[in-house]
């Protein structure tokens, strides 16, 4: 049984707290937008850090470089004044890609909607026997299929020794009250199975580091991390990430672990207590949705 702990503090407003740091590495999906529209209370908060002399930047775990993510933004009605920076894990698995100088690879993704990645790949495509590695965005219908449809082609892949390299690192994504399994789901297999996976993003230090050196080069200075905080809705991938990373957090609890987390419309702290029992990674504070 999971053992009963006091809930992390629950704030209604943030300015306060978040006046105390200079960055802020903010998660996109589930904190700005619920993949329909804006939170416009969440986008009012990053605008008022910023004009306090904050800097945004947004850490993404979308399977596009950072200029898609932006126009998605864009379409989400989430202003572009309310961020400096997007540090994307589709960005850092093309790096990854490049740096191994793969040659040969075999997608698995929808290739309309991530046209802006497969379109950024030098390597060939390539079927499983020929290929160097596997470069995953998602699943290629994740309205009918599971990440177990794809153990037959894992396990070819395995008995390769294939190199798997996910482009975004979640498990599921909540598109405006409905789950869908992502690219995490595929790789967390493969590496169940001992595959080698290379996770681009959240929670690993990749996502953060790079975000780090963003924050730096648009502040023109160095930055301590306990002068940095991170706003996220997934315990996995947010809050793990940034308690490895040694920043502080903020939990919006009304993204992926609403169920876990609240009543009907507002926090419930026994749930929170549960959540938060260890070892769960625990935030400075919990919030309903972000907001100033």
């Amino acid at each position: 049984m999971p053992r009963h702990t006091s809930p992390p503090p629950i704030l209604a407003h943030a300015g306060d707290l978040l006046s105390r740091y200079d960055v802020m590495f903010c998660d996109v999906w589930g904190v700005l937008h619920d993949g329909h529209r804006a939170f416009v209370e969440a986008c009012d908060a990053l605008l008022r850090f910023r004009a306090g002399g904050g800097t945004v930047i947004l850490v993404s775990n979308a399977p596009v470089p950072g200029e898609r993510v932006a126009v998605m933004l864009d379409s989400r009605a989430v202003p572009r004044e309310a961020y400096d920076g997007i540090v994307a894990s589709g960005e850092i698995a093309l790096r990854h890609i490049a740096e191994q100088g793969y040659a040969q690879l075999y997608c698995i993704g929808p290739r309309d909607r991530d046209a802006a990645t497969f379109s950024r790949i030098a390597a060939s495509p390539a079927e499983i026997e020929e290929a160097d590695a596997i470069l995953c965005t998602g699943l290629n219908d994740d309205l009918n299929e599971t990440a177990d449809d794809y153990r037959p082609l894992l396990e070819r892949a395995k008995a390769r020794g294939l190199p798997f390299v996910c482009a975004n690192p979640d498990l599921v994504v909540d598109v405006g009250g409905r789950q869908y399994l992502c690219a995490g789901a595929i790789a967390d297999l493969y590496e169940r199975m001992d595959g080698e996976v290379f996770w681009a993003g959240k929670p690993h230090a990749n996502a953060y580091d790079t975000a780090h050196a963003a924050a730096e080069a648009k502040r023109g200075a160095a930055v301590e991390r306990a002068r940095i905080i991170a706003v996220g809705d997934s315990l996995r991938t947010d809050l793990k990430g940034a308690e490895a990373a040694g920043i502080d957090a903020i939990f919006v609890a009304s993204g992926i672990h609403r169920d876990e987390a609240m009543g009907t419309d507002e926090l419930d702290g026994s749930k929170l207590g549960l959540l938060f029992a260890p070892p769960a990674p625990r935030p400075i504070a919990v919030m309903d949705r972000l907001r100033w």
